[in-house]
C-alpha cells in the first residue's frame, strides 16, 4: 500500500462524509487559485497546513515526502520565468519581471497543492470512487478510474517482487547488469500485466459483467453542521482576504 493510502485509512477523518471534506478541500482550492497571491495564497497554505498537521493528525515526514516531487516540479517550471528567451541583447536573458511572475504561480500551485494533499491524506480513494457516481460522474469512468487503481497496486507488488528476485541473482551489481535488469523487468512487467488485465477481463464476464461494478459501501451519515463548519473555513480565508484588500 502507498504511504497516502496508507495515512488515508489511519486518518480520524476517514469517518467524516467526503462531501464535508470536499467542501473545505475544494474551498480552499477555489482560493488558492482565484484570491490574490497575497495574502490569499498565504492564508489558504497556512489554513491547509494546520488542519493537516493539527485535526487530521497527518504525519509531518510523510506529507513532506509525498508533496517533495511536486514542490520540485513547481520550483522548476517557476525558475524558467526568471530569464527571457529571444531577446535583442541576448538569446537567454535576465528578467526583471520575471521573479514577480514566479512567485505568483509558485504561491498559487503550492498552496492548491496543501489543498489537494490534506484531501488525500484524509480520504481513501476506495471509499471515495462509488460515491462519485451519486453525483452524477458516468459509472464507465468511475469503473475504469478504480480498476486502474487496484491494478497499480498489483503491478507495484509484482515489480517489487522481480526486482528483488534480481537483486538476490547480483542483478545490480554493475552498470550493465543494471541496464539487463531493469530492461528484463520492464518486459516481464509488461507482459505480466497484461496477462493479468485479460484473465481480469474472462473473470469479469463470467460473473455476467453488464458494464457496471456494484460494491458494497459504507454508509457514512452526512452531517449539516460539519458541513457549514467546513464551508466555513475557506469563507473566512476569503473575507479575510478582501478585507485585506479593502483596507490598503
Amino acid at each position: 500500500m502507498l504511504a497516502i493510502d496508507a495515512a488515508a485509512y489511519r486518518s480520524p477523518w476517514r469517518r467524516t462524509h467526503p462531501a464535508v471534506k470536499g467542501a473545505l478541500c475544494g474551498g480552499l482550492l477555489v482560493c488558492a487559485l482565484s484570491l490574490p497571491v497575497w495574502p490569499g495564497a498565504a492564508l489558504t497554505t497556512v489554513a491547509a497546513l494546520g488542519l493537516a498537521f493539527g485535526p487530521a493528525r497527518v504525519n509531518p515526514r510523510t506529507f513532506a515526502r509525498v508533496a517533495a516531487p511536486a514542490l520540485v516540479f513547481i520550483l522548476t517550471g517557476a525558475a524558467t520565468l526568471l530569464v527571457s528567451v529571444g531577446g535583442e541583447s541576448a538569446p537567454v536573458a535576465w528578467d526583471p519581471h520575471g521573479w514577480h511572475r514566479a512567485l505568483e504561480i509558485s504561491g498559487r500551485a503550492s498552496a492548491a497543492l496543501w489543498c489537494q494533499l490534506l484531501f488525500a491524506f484524509t480520504t481513501p480513494l476506495a471509499e471515495l470512487l462509488p460515491r462519485l457516481s451519486r453525483i452524477g460522474v458516468p459509472s464507465a469512468l468511475v469503473e475504469v478510474v478504480a480498476l486502474i487503481y487496484r491494478m497499480v497496486f498489483v503491478t507495484l507488488d509484482t515489480a517489487h517482487r522481480i526486482g528483488t528476485g534480481q537483486a538476490g541473482r547480483l542483478g545490480y551489481a554493475s552498470r550493465r547488469a543494471w541496464i539487463r535488469s531493469v530492461g528484463s523487468l520492464g518486459g516481464t512487467l509488461f507482459l505480466r500485466s497484461y496477462d493479468r488485465a485479460q484473465r481480469m477481463q474472462r473473470g469479469l464476464e463470467c460473473r455476467g459483467y453488464t458494464g457496471e461494478l456494484t460494491v458494497l459501501l459504507e454508509e457514512i451519515p452526512l452531517r449539516w453542521r460539519a458541513l457549514s463548519a467546513a464551508a466555513a473555513v475557506p469563507l473566512t480565508v476569503a473575507a479575510a482576504t478582501l478585507c485585506y484588500g479593502v483596507l490598503l
